[in-house]
């Protein structure tokens, strides 16, 4: 099956993450209607779980721009490699990046009021990995449109970058340094 045979599944499988996210939000704002008191560890298990789908998708990414990055333009393995980007970014990435940020800014609010060095140094870092996140974006369109210029060694240092920002980020949520 070509990649663009492969498009109209492409559309349905988004659609069925679309409400399947969609039921998941719905299921978390009903709780937190019928028992708020109870919301705090829930929400911060929604929180983890849409970070471990951000940081999967995070690493995944620009490992696909490695292989991506050495493939003939316009070929099929090519046009196959722009489906599974286009596909990630979209159906995972970037709902869990929405689902992370949303949740993390309540949960330090309710938490923590916004104070600590340490809740604005993890700020800070999740900034940074939202930045690189937006580089991939732009990344995905490139390779869409056939004008990626970066070498597939490239892709391989951008690849250690999320794994650098978590790492960061844990250390700053387990050890709160400061």
């Amino acid at each position: 099956m070509s990649a663009t045979e492969n498009t109209g599944s492409g559309g349905q499988a988004l659609r069925r993450a679309a409400i399947a996210i969609a039921i998941f939000l719905f299921l978390t704002a009903l709780l937190y209607l019928l028992a708020p008191a109870d919301f705090y560890p829930w929400a911060k298990a929604v929180h983890v779980i849409a970070v471990i789908s951000w940081m999967a998708g995070m690493l995944y990414l620009p490992r696909l721009f490695v292989y991506h990055a050495e493939t003939e333009r316009g070929s099929e393995q090519s046009e196959t490699f722009k489906v599974m980007e286009r596909r990630l970014l979209r159906g995972i990435i970037n709902p869990a990046m929405v689902i992370s940020w949303a949740f993390g800014l309540w949960l330090a609010w309710k938490g923590f009021g916004f104070h600590g060095g340490w809740l604005h140094a993890k700020i800070g870092a999740v900034v940074l990995l939202s930045a690189v996140h937006g580089y991939l974006v732009g990344a995905v369109r490139k390779f869409a449109e056939d004008r990626n210029e970066k070498p597939a060694r490239h892709w391989r240092i951008v690849n250690e970058i999320p794994t650098l920002l978590m790492i960061v980020i844990v250390v700053l949520v387990i050890v709160k340094p400061f």
